[in-house]
């Protein structure tokens, strides 16, 4: 391991840290300048916006936590079988759902997962290959409207997936895949340096969610960490970086999701 790769390995630890004593005060975030913040909800494209049914009850969830955590497992074999909307809408509730909004003025929205300050710096895109009653395509999640969008217009992104995310062909293949990007500076404008941290956290709980999600309802799952940065970026449309624009996003996870092949299992 060389001096360069050394010393960019002790800065990565430290990002990993909390705060420390004297850190209080020594950085003054927009918030305390009283700098006005951003929408945790992205203003959507008006193009092609399709309500998700939310009726969960007949989906047939199960309930018994103990089940799901123990039979958690990374899945990259699916059943030739599509997911069915009900169900897709199901998992993106699960993921990003808002439960409530509190507040007038920039209201904040209390979702299914966890997030630092209720900032919610988190996007959900959605590549469609195998779903019943939805065109084979990528699309945005409105979590305000329940909603999807349809995202750029081509329809099969097999080829441009699979190289996106590293020759994992299986995953760019899957009934769906999920690719959460942030908006930085969502959370930024409250947490200044120690956001980057909380954004990753919160992917994180946003896909153990899904996880479980999946696993209540016959699915399998994969997280995805492994992806060509600037390539996916270059799909979803998003300018490159770095940049201090305040509406800056880019792509920071990925899973793929399908209906669950026993003995699939590969975590």
């Amino acid at each position: 391991m060389n001096d360069k790769t050394k010393y960019q390995i002790m800065k990565n630890r430290e990002f990993l840290k909390g705060y420390h004593a004297g850190d209080a005060g020594a950085e003054q975030t927009d918030q305390e300048q009283k700098l006005p913040g951003i929408s945790s909800l992205k203003r959507k494209k008006h193009r092609n916006v399709i309500p998700l049914p939310a009726e969960f009850n007949k989906l047939g969830i199960s309930g018994d936590i103990w089940d799901l955590i123990m039979g958690r497992e990374s899945c990259r074999k699916f059943l030739p079988e599509e997911l069915t909307l009900p169900e897709l809408s199901f998992l993106l509730w699960a993921t990003q759902g808002i439960r409530k909004f509190a507040g007038n003025k920039n209201p904040i929205t209390f979702r299914s997962v966890p997030s630092a300050g209720s900032r919610h710096p988190l996007e959900t895109y959605l590549f469609a290959n195998h779903v019943k009653g939805l065109e084979k395509g990528a699309y945005h999640y409105l979590p305000d409207e329940h909603a999807l969008e349809r995202w750029e217009v081509e329809d099969d992104y097999d080829a441009q997936l699979t190289r996106a995310l590293c020759g994992q062909h299986f995953a760019a293949a899957a009934p769906a895949l999920f690719v959460w990007s942030a908006l930085p500076y969502r959370t930024e404008w409250r947490y200044g340096l120690k956001a980057a941290k909380y954004i990753l956290l919160d992917a994180g709980h946003m896909c153990q969610n899904l996880y479980l999600a999946g696993g209540s309802i016959g699915c399998g799952v994969c997280a995805i960490g492994a992806y060509d940065q600037d390539y996916m970026d270059e799909i979803l449309g998003f300018a490159p970086g770095p940049s201090d624009n305040p509406l800056y996003e880019c792509t920071v996870y990925a899973a793929c999701v399908g209906k669950k092949k026993r003995n699939a299992s590969d975590a």
